[in-house]
This record gives structure tokens, sequence and C-alpha cells, in this order.
């Protein structure tokens, strides 16, 4: 049975039963939590349902984080990934559309699934989503997948960090992307190893990013942050499905992304004394909210 800290073991035990990795996991969560394969799979389908409504809320054209920082983004992208010309395509936009709501219904203390965390909550949500609506994955497939996703986490956090105080961003929306990019593969029919390489290539290409909320809010630039972390993952997660292997295995990739997490400078690390946080219109914005300098 898994124990959460190879997601190399984790693919190469779902390969050896001829099952999908979320199949694997649920059976052992089942197991695990003395409860039925059905209560697991009802339970995870409780978070798709959290996710779509905070998807709807973070799209109102009106709402608005207590900072006044963000808020509206949702609106206009939803609106543009409807009614204009996305240069991404119609995909794409909106599933930038839907990373940018669920954030910022976080920032406006929405309830929200952390995926894995409060920062980095959009990124998951707006690729399952926009998989359902452009009717590229049935909703068991998006059940399913999120537990994927939740497994592949749970090995990140356990090996390495999903915490942007020790690890930077890279900890919290370079996780985000990852799981996000294996749970595109599984929805897509996707075996388990090209989970893990779609995995491994999407945190590949978000290590080092830095933690540096402006005002140490979880709003800026961290909402535009989960748009980005979700295009990384459909990246990866096409990559992945078009048969391309990391070259770097999962396992060490997020070996790697631990050790960069621990050699980045504490002014990186969601302390706001760093980055974007110290720009002049940074600290002014602090300044303007807190009073203070």
């Amino acid at each position: 049975m898994p124990d959460y800290h190879s997601i190399d073991a984790i693919a190469q035990e779902a390969e050896a039963c001829g099952k999908r990795i979320s199949e694997v996991i649920m059976a052992e969560q089942a197991a695990n939590m003395e409860i039925t394969v059905d209560e697991v799979y009802r339970l995870m389908k409780h978070n798709l349902d959290v996710m779509r409504k905070s998807a709807e809320k973070g799209a109102a054209e009106n709402i608005k984080s207590h900072s006044g920082l963000t808020g509206g983004s949702g609106f206009l992208m939803t609106r543009y990934a409807k009614e204009g010309a996305p240069v991404s395509g119609s995909f794409c936009a909106a599933a930038i559309a839907r990373a940018i709501s669920v954030a910022e219904c976080n920032a406006a203390m929405g309830k929200i699934v952390a995926a894995p965390t409060a920062g980095s909550c959009g990124i998951l949500p707006a690729a399952v989503l926009t998989m359902l609506e452009q009717n590229k994955a049935s909703e068991e497939q998006a059940v399913m997948a999120l537990i994927t996703a939740g497994a592949f986490g749970l090995v990140i956090a356990n090996e390495a960090s999903i915490a942007g105080a020790e690890g930077g961003c890279q900890a919290e929306c370079g996780s985000a992307a990852a799981i996000t990019a294996a749970a595109i593969v599984e929805m897509s029919g996707g075996g388990p190893q090209q989970c893990a390489h779609a995995c491994a290539i999407a945190l590949k290409n978000q290590l080092g990013l830095v933690c540096d909320p402006v005002a140490g809010l979880v709003e800026v630039p961290c909402v535009k942050r989960n748009a980005g972390g979700v295009m990384c993952a459909i990246c990866a997660a096409d990559m992945a499905l078009a048969g391309i292997k990391s070259v770097i295995p999962v396992d060490e990739v997020i070996e790697a992304m631990r050790s960069v997490g621990d050699s980045m400078p504490e002014a990186l690390r969601e302390t706001a004394c760093g980055g974007l946080a110290v720009s002049p219109t940074g600290r002014a914005l602090a300044q303007k909210i807190f009073g203070a300098p």
C-alpha cells in the first residue's frame, strides 16, 4: 500500500495493478479510514462542489478583498474568455479565469479548498472545472483525479514542503501546478507514469519561485500566480500526454525543490521583506493599508 513518500512508487504500484493511481489511493484511504470506497468518493466530490462554488463566487463583478488590493479580475477574465478572442484559446482562457476567480474568492474570505494551500487554491480547481465544462472529462474522472492530486500533494508535503514560509512560492503554486498536471493527465486517460512525468515537468518549471506577498497578504502577486500556475500545469500535462518524459525523476525533482527552498533567503519566504513586497509600489501599498512603513 502507498506510504506517501515516493510518487514513483505509487505510480509503479498502480501500473502493477493495472489501475489508475486514484483507484489505488481510494482503496488505501478507505481501509485506513475504515470507511467504504463510496464514502471516500463522496467526501472528495464534496471538495469538487466547493471548488465549483468558489469559482462562481470569485467571478462576480463586485467581489473585493478587505484590503482592496484584489477583486474584479476574475470577472474581467471570465468575460474576456467568453466574449473576446483569447490568444491562448478558449480552454486556457477559461482556466485562467477560474484560477483568478478562486484565488480572489479566497482573498475576499470566501470558502475554498486549499489545494494544497489557500495561496495556491485556484490552480487545481481551474483545470478540473474547465475540463468538465468543455466536456474533456466526466465528473467521475474529475473526482478521481482530485484523489490522485491529493496523493501527489501529500508526497510533496512529506518530502519537501507546501508552505511558502518554508520553501517559497515554489512550494505553494509550484506544488499546486505539479499535482494539477498529474490530475489533468489522469482525466485525459494518461497512465500512472505519465502522471508522474507531468508532475515532475510542472514542478521543474516552477523551481525557485519566491514568496513575496505585498503587505504580507495572500493577494499580490499571489492571485495572478495562480493563473500562471494553471498554465504551467496544462503545458506539463500536454507534454506528458505527448510521450515526453522528465529527464530528472519526479522524486528527485521534489528533493531538489526542498533543497532550493532551504537555500532561499528568509526575505523571499513569505516574510514580505523581499521581492515585490519591497518594491516602491509594494511598500506604498503596505503603508496605505496598515498606516505604517
